[in-house]
């Protein structure tokens, strides 16, 4: 080892652009986030070689003065903080002063700028760490920045460019991050030669539709909620809707993209019971919140941060997004032919309405239906109907899911809409509406139904332990379990919203997930695993034979329970095929 001596300033910049600027997108990050910290309304990116050879960014924000042009490549000079105090409170994009030094360092850099109000634009050079003279230029205002040849200067750096394709998506995919977090602003996305984007200044919305697609926002549920000084909103993916593709999954803290594990499992924990096991949660969601909060100087991309009181974050954004989720199954759009074949949605007209005729959908009213004449259930549902009565009003907006028609194979329940047919999974709908039942009945003891002849049934040792060691955790979830011999237990109670359940084999069931949890706090941790096995084995079984009545009931249960688009695991409950799509399979009109 030699002498210890004091590093030249390009190499200290070469240095640090390995780390701020790992590749042609994180330039675009740093010259994007410069302009909309100069109040830029409109930023013009043009890319040349994935952004290897050429990137330029163009805007009119304030522009600046010809006396800070040397200062604007300089290392560690900025005009965005001043004092250790602002780094607790910081309220721009940049702010380490290191960005425009370290990319001038490994390429060409060319830039020119006209400050607010002055006469004349003015022109500063940097080729591989080397200033040259100001010069007078040419710009009508804002500023001009223009990377050419990225690590041309530093070999070993750029052979761990990946091709001009790799480049260019990650270009284009920083480019769509930022555009999404600043929708007021207008873009343009230019790369060799080829016009990508062009947005316009509008709202979140459309800026969502414009970037990540007309699909993600037709199928997205709107989020927004605020509390103690923390506002989140955006949207979050329709569980049915859901792909095997991770997808779009974005986060944004005041205006910034972010990777952020507390966060990203906040969302996670709201999909969980609404998820099939197989796909994968979509959103985009922005999160405002007081800059002396967080933390945004953990990482030389600043696309980390630190979260100063992450444990309250964590519940309110897993609410915000699970109240989104929440839809019953009257709010929520169903599942339909053409969104599983990538159609586009049909609109039906209204019935007999203009353009009444073979896609036209009748009101849909139990008359249509010819049933026999209710139950008395059914009448405090529906209202008693007597022979000659006038037929029931258009019940469409009261009754989304209509009225049921009949059972398919004791699996399915079918129903006539205004939209057309309704096809039900009974057997996963009713899960769904014992399991929230459940949840909001569990809120501290769920209430029992004693068996006027316990159920008995042979026990193995194990479920015997199980049942003494977790008494008071079964005695909390509705159950009373005593042991009549060595291998008998009698189940003397069950929960009361499971009073038609088969007692012995759902006090099993328990048992074995009572066993498989462990101790008290990890069965607290997993309660709605535990509800969630409760509701399968207590609701409606397959090949059961239901009657009308009981089967308008369910669809009335459907509309008025939170999620009940999804089953527990995740799967759809129901699926619409309209009147357009019937026509298409019949090839009427045609």
């Amino acid at each position: 080892m030699g002498a210890i001596r004091p590093l030249p300033d390009l190499l200290i910049n070469q240095i640090a652009a390995g780390e701020v600027v790992e590749r042609p997108a994180a330039a675009l990050k740093e010259l994007i986030e410069n302009s909309l910290d100069a109040g830029a309304t409109r930023i013009d990116v043009d890319l040349a070689g994935g952004g290897i050879k050429r990137i330029r960014v163009v805007d009119d924000g304030a522009g600046i003065d010809r006396e800070d042009l040397p200062l604007a490549v300089a290392r560690h000079a900025t005009s965005k903080i001043g004092a250790p105090a602002d780094l607790e409170s910081i309220a721009t994009l940049g702010f380490r002063g290191e960005a425009l030094a370290s990319i001038a360092a490994v390429s060409r850099l060319a830039l020119v700028s006209r400050a607010a109000g002055r006469p004349h634009a003015w022109r500063i050079e940097v080729d591989g760490g080397t200033v040259a003279p100001i010069a007078p230029a040419a710009l009508s205002a804002g500023t001009s920045i223009t990377i050419e040849e990225l690590y041309f200067n530093t070999p070993a750096r750029r052979k761990f460019l990946r091709t001009d394709a790799t480049e260019w998506a990650h270009c284009e995919e920083t480019f769509t991050r930022i555009a999404l977090a600043h929708p007021g602003v207008g873009f343009t996305l230019v790369h060799n030669g080829r016009l990508v984007h062009r947005i316009l200044p509008g709202s979140r919305a459309a800026r969502v539709e414009a970037l990540l697609g007309e699909t993600f926002a037709r199928h997205a549920a709107g989020v927004e909620a605020e509390s103690a000084g923390v506002a989140i909103s955006g949207y979050a993916i329709r569980p049915t809707h859901a792909t095997q593709a991770s997808g779009t999954q974005l986060l944004f803290v005041n205006g910034r993209w972010v990777r952020d594990r507390m966060l990203s499992h906040a969302v996670r924990e709201a999909y969980r019971d609404v998820l099939h096991h197989d796909r994968q949660p979509a959103y985009a969601l922005w999160l405002a919140i007081d800059p002396r909060r967080v933390d945004v100087n953990v990482h030389p991309q600043k696309t980390e941060v630190r979260f100063r009181d992450g444990g309250a974050l964590h519940p309110f954004v897993r609410s915000a997004v699970d109240r989104a989720l929440a839809a019953s199954a009257a709010d929520a759009p169903a599942v339909s032919a053409a969104d599983r074949l990538g159609l586009a949605a049909a609109r039906t007209p209204p019935p007999g309405g203009a353009g009444a005729g073979p896609g036209a959908a009748p009101a849909a009213t139990q008359d249509a239906l010819a049933l026999a004449e209710p139950s008395s259930f059914y009448a405090r549902l529906f209202g008693e109907r007597r022979p000659g009565a006038p037929a029931l009003p258009d019940t469409g907006d009261d009754h989304p899911l209509g009225f049921a028609l009949a059972q398919l194979h004791g699996i399915y329940v079918l129903a006539q809409n205004r939209a057309g047919l309704v096809l039900v999974d009974m057997h996963a709908a009713h899960e769904r509406i014992v399991y929230e039942r459940l949840k909001s009945a569990h809120a501290g003891r769920l209430p029992t139904q004693p068996l006027l002849v316990p159920a008995t049934f042979a026990a193995e040792a194990v479920e015997i332990a199980t049942a003494a060691e977790h008494a008071g955790e079964l005695d909390r979830l509705g159950f009373a379990l005593s042991q009549l011999g060595p291998s008998t237990l009698a189940v003397r109670a069950i929960p009361a919203p499971l009073a038609d359940a088969d007692a012995a084999t759902l006090a099993r069931a328990v048992l074995h997930e009572l066993r498989d949890h462990g101790g008290s706090g990890a069965i607290e941790a997993r309660r709605d695993e535990l509800l969630a096995s409760m509701a399968c084995h207590g609701s409606v079984r397959a090949n059961r034979m239901l009657t009308v009545p009981e089967m308008n009931a369910l669809l009335r249960e459907m509309e008025a329970t939170e999620r009940a688009g999804q089953c527990n695991h995740g799967r759809p409950t129901w699926y619409q095929l309209t009147l357009p799509e019937l026509d298409r399979l019949f090839m009427r009109g045609r």
